[in-house]
C-alpha cells in the first residue's frame, strides 16, 4: 500500500509542476482572415459559421476555452489546432496558389457536406459549432460557388 501512495504523490506533484508549462498559444491577429473573407465574400450566415465553427482550428487566432489552462489538455488542443492549420489555414489564404485555393474550397464543402467538419471533438464543447442541415446547405452552396469561380479563373489562364 505504501508504494501505491508514493506513486500517487509523485504523479500528483508531476501534474502540479506540469501546470507551469504548456504549448505556445495560437493567438495572432483576428484580421488575419480578412484576405480570405474579402476574396471569397461569404454571405453573413456563412461568415458566422466560419467564425464559430472553423477559425479556431483553421486560422492563426484561436479563442481558447477555460480548460486550455489545464495540462495535458492544452497539449491535446494544440495538436488539434496545428493539425487543422496544416490542412487549411485561412490566415495563409493569400499565399495559396489559385489551384490550391480551388482544391481547398473543394475539400471544404465536401468535408462539411459529409459531416466530417467540424470535428465531433470540437462540437462536444462548442455546441454553437454544431451545424444544422440548413447551415450545411448554405456552406456547401457557397463553397461550390467559390470553387467554381476559382476553376473559371484557372481556365482563363
Amino acid at each position: 500500500m505504501k508504494i501505491i501512495k508514493k506513486i500517487a504523490i509523485v504523479l500528483l506533484v508531476a501534474l502540479v509542476i506540469a501546470q507551469f508549462f504548456g504549448p505556445e498559444k495560437n493567438e495572432g491577429d483576428i484580421t488575419s482572415v480578412d484576405a480570405f473573407m474579402a476574396e471569397t465574400n461569404p454571405p453573413a450566415k456563412v461568415r458566422k459559421i466560419l467564425s464559430e465553427s472553423c477559425f479556431d482550428c483553421h486560422s492563426n487566432n484561436t479563442k481558447y476555452p477555460w480548460y486550455d489552462n489545464i495540462t495535458p489538455v492544452n497539449f491535446w488542443l494544440d495538436e488539434h489546432i496545428n493539425d487543422g492549420k496544416k490542412h487549411l489555414n485561412f490566415s495563409d489564404w493569400s499565399s495559396y496558389s489559385l489551384k490550391k485555393k480551388e482544391h481547398k474550397m473543394d475539400e471544404l464543402h465536401e468535408e462539411v457536406e459529409e459531416g466530417e467538419m467540424p470535428l465531433n471533438s470540437y462540437t462536444w464543447t462548442h455546441s454553437e459549432a454544431n451545424l444544422t442541415p440548413e447551415q450545411i446547405a448554405e456552406m456547401v452552396a457557397w463553397g461550390k460557388n467559390v470553387q467554381a469561380e476559382y476553376k473559371q479563373q484557372m481556365n482563363a489562364q
